[in-house]
């Protein structure tokens, strides 16, 4: 790759050689540990946790179970019909408690991955052969290892689910992705944090929050999507291809965002808990607290969480102390639901995010060298995000009807003072009100998602003479096959087509349509051991709606701006072997004439040609009380054929060369202790420079209070002094990055009633 420089020569190689021997040791530990360990065919399937499940039908009893543990259950819901499912509660596996739901039905499970099953008729599962018989009387299909698509339909995703956020317990995205070279985030704080995926930054992603779209190109300076992790209860991720009810601008992949409800927190025989976190960062000095109350009765439910954290500036990995990265963040999230007896849902909910602090000039940068007449070191950004979300559904579908309706508020809004002086307060607002309507489509083979989306954007800069304002419209029509057509082979494949209506910022109107296809597969080469994969789309995304802070209200469009497209190329081969797995894929993602407008008049419509490209390496074993994996990325990215750098690269894509991580955790049941630690190492390249970072953790359950959850924490075990891969400015010298932070202790407790 054009950027690829090994160097391992000199005071690195020692620095590299240390994180190594230190991640080794967290590995052989591990396995150490679990050597007596025996290995399950899906040892995520068998461990166990809090299950709460109602007398309900079975149908429903599945979706629950699948979002109180992270299985990934399949069914037709031809083959479910009206049974019903007996409550089951208590510390069960998943895989107890699927086993419990089934028994007496009729009805088989085959595992098909990890964390993937299949529930079928008797007679689906007779034509497979290979059946026996469990000890409650449901059968259970031989053992598939094969890790499938992930749920969106992608050969190429990345899924983070309840389990992998309470392990990593995050403070901000990069924790968030940890463990993920793919899925690079740049900035130290979670005002200026950005997520870019396989080199792409999210805006030329398709992005949700519980199904909203999120339109918050705001300010250059700052995060994109301003999220709270303590909110989240999962995260998914497509990789370049994305499926076409992923939802329209989906360039480079997307990514889905889901947060916590009752279902998720209450425990077993309870109407009413609470939740109740503490952390502080002795680096920072920042305290976190997090309060919570939910409650289930009678078919309505309720959940509320807050959280705030407020500190002072942090130390970086030279003693020196990092001004404007104090923390003074306030989110919460409301919802409320009810669901009646036939399976009918309706939920709404209500997510508040805002920061409100002193942050650098540029909040992505420390600093610049040449700053510009008048400019102070530190100014104040305020930044609030919200999202109100209605969502229907029907958890108990029958035949062919089995819907999903969405309708959302979304908004982001920036307010910094604009200098020189006389100084003045700029505010950037974006927003979006979008909406889908759904059908799932059930079949023998698999399922058909068909319906159609729409958003109606907004960009507003309110900046006295620059004060200006863009408009996006656009509505979709969209299908999904998600199908197993034959034996050993998985399918997805769909198309939408969009038509947009544009407006500038001097009222000029433009109308666009396109059309976008999608197709991705999974073929057992060797059953049980060996699958290969490959993927492809097309997107045609429209015009995307410029930044804020740079829109100029005399901007000549000329003939009008072009409307975006891209090509996605995915293709991999996954070994699977008891617990063991290694995969490599490799990847391509085009995104032509993405729009990259700058604050001259005739700059509005500048666009810019993207290549991302590049092959990723994994590999893990889980030993069922924990697992070890090491992952390897080599991304090189373009931008009009040259060597892409961060400032050309502004809401498309940045520079990240080669990293690893490496990870190990394991849970000592009998001690309730749970244990492990991360390394990441970036590899110098001709433009950036490399660093390695360890952090470790110890989390202690006691048995005599199961409610109540302690965890240590060493981030930056060595005080690596360093900046994130994709934080802004690296390559250039008269920028002196946003340095993370160094040696960082963290202590933290849960309580839940």
């Amino acid at each position: 790759m054009g950027n690829s420089n090994m160097d391992f020569g000199g005071k690195a190689s020692g620095r590299l050689l240390a994180r190594l021997l230190v991640g080794t040791a967290l590995g052989a530990s591990m396995l150490t540990a679990a050597a007596p360990t025996s290995v399950a065919h899906a040892q995520s399937a068998t461990r166990a946790q809090n299950i709460n499940l109602p007398a309900q039908p079975l149908g429903q009893s599945l979706k629950q179970l699948a979002a109180q543990t992270g299985l990934q259950i399949a069914f037709g819901t031809a083959e479910i019909g009206g049974a019903s499912a007996p409550a089951v509660s208590g510390n069960l596996s998943p895989e107890q408690a699927l086993q419990s739901l089934l028994a007496g039905s009729g009805l088989n499970y085959r595992f098909t991955g990890p964390n993937t099953v299949s529930v079928q008729s008797a007679a689906a599962s007779a034509a497979t052969g290979g059946l026996s018989v469990s000890a409650n009387g449901a059968v259970v299909l031989d053992t598939i290892d094969v890790t499938t698509m992930g749920s969106g339909g992608s050969v190429n995703n990345v899924q983070i689910t309840a389990e992998d956020l309470a392990q990593k317990a995050p403070a901000d995205l990069q924790e968030v992705f940890a463990n993920e070279p793919k899925v690079a985030v740049g900035g130290s704080t979670s005002s200026s944090q950005k997520v870019y995926v396989q080199g792409i930054e999210e805006n030329n992603l398709a992005v949700t929050v519980d199904g909203a779209r999120q339109n918050n190109k705001v300010f250059h300076h700052n995060t994109t999507n301003l999220i709270d992790p303590s909110l989240l209860k999962a995260v998914s991720v497509d990789a370049g291809v994305a499926p076409a009810d992923a939802g329209p601008g989906a360039l480079g992949g997307s990514i889905a965002y889901e947060t916590k409800d009752a279902r998720d927190l209450l425990e077993p025989g309870k109407s009413l808990g609470g939740l109740v976190t503490g952390t502080y960062d002795f680096n920072s000095k920042t305290s976190t607290v997090g309060l919570s109350a939910y409650g289930m009765k009678d078919g309505f439910e309720f959940f509320g969480y807050l959280n705030f954290a407020k500190g002072d500036n942090y130390t970086g990995g030279d003693g020196k102390v990092i001004d404007g990265t104090s923390a003074n963040l306030l989110s919460g999230i409301g919802k409320v639901a009810y669901q009646a007896e036939n399976g009918h849902r309706f939920e709404l909910s209500h997510e508040q995010l805002r920061d409100d602090a002193p942050r650098p000039f540029r909040a992505n940068m420390g600093s610049i060298t040449n700053p510009k007449k008048g400019e102070v070191p530190i100014r104040d950004y305020t930044l609030d995000r919200s999202s109100t979300v209605f969502t229907y559904t029907d958890e108990s579908p029958e035949g062919w009807w089995d819907p999903k309706v969405v309708i959302a508020y979304t908004s982001a809004r920036v307010e910094i003072p604009i200098y020189p002086a006389p100084t003045y307060q700029g505010i950037g607002k974006t927003e979006s009100f979008n909406g889908k309507a759904e059908n799932r489509f059930a079949f023998d083979i698999g399922t058909v998602t068909a319906g159609f989306d729409f958003y109606k954007d907004k960009a507003h800069l309110d900046a006295k003479s620059d004060t200006s304002t863009e408009h996006a419209s656009n509505v979709g029509i969209y299908a999904q096959a998600r199908l197993e057509p034959w034996e050993r082979t998985r399918l997805s494949f769909g198309a939408r087509g969009d038509n947009q209506w544009f407006e500038g910022t001097k009222g000029q109107k433009w109308t666009n349509a396109g059309l976008s296809g999608n197709i991705s597969g999974e073929y057992d080469i060797i059953p049980d051991f060996l699958t290969a994969k490959a993927g492809y789309s097309h997107v045609w995304a429209g015009v995307p709606l410029a930044e804020n802070f740079i829109m100029n209200p005399n901007w000549n469009y000329g003939a009008g701006p072009k409307p975006v497209t891209s090509d996605n190329l995915t293709a991999g081969l996954l070994a699977t072997y008891e617990g063991f797995t290694l995969e490599g894929s490799i990847f391509r993602t085009d995104i032509y004439d993405a729009r990259t407008p700058r604050y001259g008049v005739g700059l509005g419509i500048q666009t810019r040609d993207v290549r991302s490209q590049g092959f990723t390496i994994s590999g893990g074993y889980d030993w069922g009380a924990g697992n070890v994996s090491v992952k390897y990325a080599n991304i090189d990215v373009t931008i009009d054929g040259k060597p892409a750098d961060s400032d050309t690269g502004t809401y498309l894509v940045t520079p990240v060369g080669q990293i690893i991580t490496l990870s190990a955790v394991h849970q000592f049941d009998d001690w309730g202790v749970k244990v492990g630690g991360d390394v990441e190492i970036a590899l110098e390249d001709k433009l950036l420079k490399g660093h390695e970072v360890v952090n470790i953790f110890a989390e202690y359950q006691p048995e005599s209070h199961p409610n109540l959850t302690f965890r240590g924490e060493v981030k930056n075990l060595f005080d690596e002094d360093y900046a994130s891969r994709a934080t802004y400015g690296q390559e250039f010298t008269n920028v002196n990055p946003l340095l993370e932070p160094g040696r960082s202790f963290r202590l933290s407790a849960t309580a839940k009633f």
